[in-house]
């Protein structure tokens, strides 16, 4: 049976997560945050106190298991939801996720579980890298003052410590990395719809880009029955 696949990119704060958690729940899929898993990886590099510069010390990773139960990530048996959203994972993840070995088992997993399970994931290299062939691509996106803005608002309402200007900076130099990096860059897919939500709420996102995926999965069905009729 074909599995059907949503991919959503985009820079830190762009909304990505709220908008591909609310498509998924109303399409049936699963939610994969693949920002979470390099964030889970980060934070089990600093608790294990490894060089987080060095692109092979992230052999645990071989050992680890990552599994999301209810749009929540769980490593090892552990709920790291709220734990790999402080400001010493998120000042460090961009340094981890630049490693190759680090995306190359990452990006592996998360084909892995594509392969299974019909999907809407959101990350930075989804529709270029992880699911090439996906149905719809997404390029969401909207001005560093806006995703600053966003992530700050999220982390007062998930009761964690916020300071809207190291966010912004952190966006910033996140962005200039994510972006230069020569392995697996963020960039938007040649066939990925480019969107900007800086004046759009994340509900008003969320229903574009069901319909829009909608749409093409039901145009798929039709050719499938008229196929199978003639």
């Amino acid at each position: 049976m074909k599995r059907h696949a949503l991919a959503i990119d985009g820079p830190a704060g762009a909304g990505k997560s709220s908008v591909a958690k609310l498509v998924a729940k109303r399409l049936g899929y699963v939610y994969i945050d693949t920002g979470a898993m390099y964030r889970a990886t980060t934070y089990k590099a600093l608790k294990l106190k490894i060089d987080i510069t060095d692109p092979e010390a992230f052999g645990f990773l071989a050992t680890t298991a990552m599994v999301f139960h209810d749009d929540v990530l769980f490593m090892d048996g552990e709920d790291v939801g709220q734990k790999i959203r402080t400001h010493v994972v998120s000042n460090n993840v961009s340094v981890v996720a630049s490693h190759i070995p680090v995306r190359n088992q990452l990006v592996a997993l998360q084909q892995r579980i594509a392969e299974t399970a019909d999907v809407v994931m959101d990350g930075r290299d989804i529709g270029t890298v992880v699911l090439p062939v996906a149905d719809l691509k997404i390029f969401m996106t909207a001005t560093m003052e806006v995703r600053a803005r966003r992530r700050h608002e999220e982390n007062l309402l998930n009761g964690i410590e916020s300071d809207y200007g190291k966010i912004l900076k952190d966006i910033e130099r996140r962005d200039r990395i994510d972006s230069s990096r020569s392995y697996n860059p963020l960039k938007q897919a040649e066939d990925a719809v480019y969107l900007d939500t800086s004046h759009l709420d994340i509900e008003a996102v969320a229903e574009t880009i069901y319909n829009m995926f909608t749409k093409i999965t039901s145009r798929e069905k039709g050719e499938n029955q008229n196929g199978k009729q003639s």
